[in-house]
């Protein structure tokens, strides 16, 4: 994965060739020498320390800091250090003895003083974590979650609002919410006890009247709101309670934002309006590239930057601070007065003026963008590089991350359990120390300098980030190095002029909006990389999630990287790597086929694996299917039509209008053409219903009804619609329907009859009244070869349909570990006792069916 930032302690690298003295004189030369790591031990030490604290009772934190703190002191001791010197340590040349100790300190004095530094950081570590975590546990807001109590709370915004991401439970999908932080400072129980405290908390809004207003709200703001509490959703979370705020009026506001933070909303604000008239890719894209404003990024755009590793361009990071702060001091390697580059030395700046304001720069890019876990890092490690400007002293860049991350650490504890810190921290790490030798063994062996240099740095960002990226994603993404290549050459030139079209909003709109629209070209780029990427069919790897799959993606990218370095003929070796990753995320149907199984040859049914829901395909001839529902996430539907070769989808069927089966439509329509989405007549729920047809009328597939015996022929198939009957509710807008089974027993059954006489029977979620009510319309039903079972394998089954059908091949679609038991054990073995064989996508994945009578088979294991 390429970091969250390419950091702004690039500059850093100036530093190491800048004088000693305030004026850019050169000094002289000296070797680099092996690199300084005494801070590393002590910033671990306390990262260490203060994630296992957070997360711990606080007694066990005290007693973790007393144990520290008499440890550090006892090493501290003569008679401990005289131990340290007859004591030879492993890998001590990576402590204080790595540097000369000074005339007249012995070097076992260093070695204790620096195990004792070790013990001390982690001490501070978790004091600092035991100190924050204390507001969580004490006081009148944990005590009001724990009795899901409702009161009248004071509480300061302490984040900008944003809202939650739309998602299927069940058959409804989710209400997206406004979310902010905030702290409380005052608390009003029901009994009219009035108590002042300080505690974080997360507010949760409703959707309602009020939602415009509470995304215009700024950091600092003070709000009164009426409340009930709750305790956080996991343990180790930084709130004290969670906030479901009442009712979706506007906040009542008792007290303003800071001037700080109203001019930094300003600046927000107007950078908006700038880009109001760009494409839509680019007006999405440029607030969050430049300020992390990612209020208008939509699910389909983020997924696309997901799948690619792109998600760290999706908001500001210190990639931006880098940029701001390279225009100011130049580039690397040229902080020289004479012949340094960029702004500082033309407008007349010496050595410690543009240390000055390149930090004004940087606390002003905090506050306008937010102190999000990059921005900080990037931000400290730029304020180290400068103070070694402005003083003249040498620093190199590795203990300026050290000294970052245990400044951070401490200021903020919960970054240390925060994967974005950890993926920042990683990635810079790897481009200090790691990139660099790459980027020498790439160009020996001919690559161009700048081309190896930006290869080096996506190789190695990718190494020691994606098992983590693995740990809480389970996927490896097989385009985020090309990816990150393509995408970073319009990086810089978006930046530069986004935060131009920021800084003149304020006084000139007209210019902005113009510099805006230059920004928007590289804006653009930067989204049509992602969504091209993301569009491959091998753009995603499925890995092993947790701890245990992480270590074993380290595992073998150590075992890769080792072999790499020692395999003879690595030139054609390299190539033929090259040509196989390309043929694994390209996918050609032929290859794939011959290499899994799937898709395969001449299926005529697939049941895609999209989790809790439904998603079937019909093959209609050549790139053709008529599609049965959409399941509840375009990502994977999309992904399963692209493996089977499906470009164009005469008729898309969607049986009812729970969340399950349609909230994935926009994944069908994804770059195919649809020629109608036909539904059932009863729009319940009607959210749902009124989602399907935004969606249509914005992709201008028109909609049609499904009418009951109405017949339908594409090619070698053709269906019939069993169901919703008049008598079953399909009249009248689908009334007996709902007062039965609802919006299930309005589902759209097909009987369908395919190429080589396959007969199936697609159910939708039909529950025992619609299944026996489907029996009565039509009692001459015949048994068939494959049938879909109803509602993703429930208890609920009709047994005499079951009886009547008699299929040879039962398929249910559910998702794994799925709180609802689908499919239930009673339905399966109901079903292998009628002689049917059973195959489920939980445990088999994608399923296509191929062939009819005596050669019928069903090949499990697609994706």
């Amino acid at each position: 994965m390429k970091p969250d930032e390419v950091t702004a302690d690039a500059v850093a690298v100036a530093v190491d060739e800048a004088t000693a003295d305030g004026r850019g004189a050169r000094a002289p030369s000296w070797e680099e020498g092996p690199a300084d790591l005494r801070l590393v031990p002590l910033a671990v030490a306390a990262w260490v320390a203060a994630a296992i604290a957070v997360g711990v009772a606080g007694w066990w934190t005290v007693a973790g800091v007393l144990v520290c703190l008499v440890g550090g002191g006892l090493l501290l001791t003569p008679g401990a250090a005289r131990w340290f010197g007859r004591t030879a340590w492993p890998g001590e040349g990576t402590l204080a003895a790595d540097v000369p100790p000074r005339r007249g300190t012995p070097g076992w004095r260093l070695r204790a003083t620096a195990f004792a530094g070790v013990l001390l950081c982690a001490a501070a570590g978790a004091a600092s974590a035991g100190l924050h975590t204390a507001d969580l546990r004490r006081g009148p807001v944990p005590a009001l979650a724990r009795e899901y109590a409702r009161a009248q709370l004071d509480v300061t915004v302490t984040s900008d609002p944003r809202l939650t991401r739309p998602r299927v439970r069940g058959s409804e999908t989710v209400p997206v919410s406004v979310v902010l932080d905030g702290e409380v400072t005052r608390a009003e129980r029901p009994d009219g006890t009035v108590h002042r405290t300080r505690a974080p908390v997360l507010l949760i809004v409703p959707p309602g009247e009020g939602r415009a207003e509470w995304l215009r709200l700024l950091p600092s703001t003070r709000l009164r709101v009426g409340a009930r509490l709750a305790p956080p959703s996991r343990p180790g979370e930084p709130f004290a309670a969670v906030l479901k705020v009442s009712g979706g009026s506007a906040p009542r506001i008792i007290g303003p934002p800071s001037a700080l933070q109203r001019t930094a909303g300003e600046l927000r604000a107007g950078l908006r309006r700038a880009t109001d008239g760009l494409d839509p890719d680019a007006r999405a894209l440029l607030p969050g590239l430049v300020v992390g404003d990612t209020s208008r990024i939509g699910s389909e755009l983020r997924d696309a930057f997901v799948a690619t590793d792109l998600t760290h361009l999706l908001a500001v990071s210190g990639s931006n601070l880098s940029v701001v702060l390279l225009l100011l001091v130049g580039r690397p390697g040229r902080a020289h007065q004479v012949e340094r580059g960029g702004l500082a030395p033309r407008l007349g700046m010496s050595l410690r003026g543009t240390a000055v304001a390149g930090g004004a720069l940087t606390l002003a890019f905090v506050v306008v963008c937010r102190p999000e876990p990059s921005v900080l890092r990037a931000a400290a490690c730029g304020l180290v590089v400068l103070l070694a400007i402005g003083t003249g002293r040498r620093r190199s860049l590795i203990p300026a991350l050290a000294a970052a991350v245990l400044l951070l650490v401490l200021y903020d504890p919960w970054l240390a359990r925060s994967y974005g810190f950890l993926l920042s921290v990683l990635a810079t790490g790897a481009l200090l120390t790691v990139a660099p030798r790459w980027s020498e063994a790439l160009q020996r062996r001919g690559v161009p300098g700048r081309l190896a240099e930006a290869l080096a740095a996506s190789l190695a960002a990718q190494a020691v980030c994606a098992p983590v990226v693995v740990v809480f994603a389970g996927r490896v993404s097989l385009v985020a190095i090309p990816a990150n290549l393509f995408a970073e050459l319009a990086v810089a030139p978006a930046t530069v002029f986004g935060f131009a079209a920021l800084a003149v909003a304020a006084v000139w709109m007209p210019a902005a909006e113009g510099l805006a629209w230059v920004a928007g070209w590289p804006a653009g780029w930067i989204a049509r990389v992602a969504r091209t990427g993301a569009a491959l069919p091998g753009a995603e790897l499925s890995w092993p999630g947790g701890w245990w799959g992480g270590f074993a993606l380290a595992l073998v990218t150590m075992v890769v990287v080792l072999a790499a370095r020692r395999l003879p003929y690595r030139g054609p070796v390299a190539g033929l790597v090259v040509v196989l990753l390309l043929l694994a995320v390209v996918r050609p149907v032929p290859v794939t086929r011959w290499v899994t199984g799937w898709p395969p040859q001449g299926w005529v049914f697939a049941m895609c694996q999209v989790g809790q829901g439904d998603a079937t395909v019909l093959a209609a001839g050549g790139d053709a299917a008529v599609v049965v529902d959409a399941g509840p996430d375009p990502v994977p539907v999309d992904r399963c039509l692209r493996e089977l070769g499906v470009r164009r989808v005469p008729l898309l069927v969607l049986t009812h209008f729970h969340a399950d089966h349609v909230a994935g439509l926009p994944g069908v329509l994804r770059g195919r053409s649809v020629g109608a989405i036909q539904t059932t007549c009863l729009e319940e729920p009607p959210a749902q219903a009124a989602f399907v047809r935004r969606t249509a009328a914005a992709a201008r597939v028109p909609l049609i009804r499904a009418d009951p015996g109405e017949r339908r022929r594409i090619g070698g198939l053709e269906w019939t619609v069993l169901w919703p009957t008049a008598e079953g509710g399909a009249a009248g807008g689908g009334r007996a329907a709902a007062g039965s089974g609802g919006a299930n027993d309005a589902s759209v059954a097909l009987f369908v009859r395919a190429a080589g006489g396959l007969t199936l029977l697609l159910l939708g979620d039909l529950e025992p009244p619609g299944q026996r009510g489907l029996l009565r319309a039509h009692p001459g039903l015949a048994p068939v070869d494959v049938l879909k079972v109803a509602h993703h394998g429930s208890a609920h089954q009709d047994p005499g349909l079951m009886r009547a059908v008699r299929p040879r091949l039962a398929l249910v679609s559910t998702g794994r570990d799925n709180p609802y038991g689908h499919p239930s054990p009673r339905t399966v073995e109901s079903l292998r006792a009628g002689g049917a064989r059973v195959l489920r996508t939980d445990r088999d994945g994608a399923i296509a069916v191929v062939g009819a009578g005596p050669g019928l088979v069903a090949v499990p294991g697609g994706g």
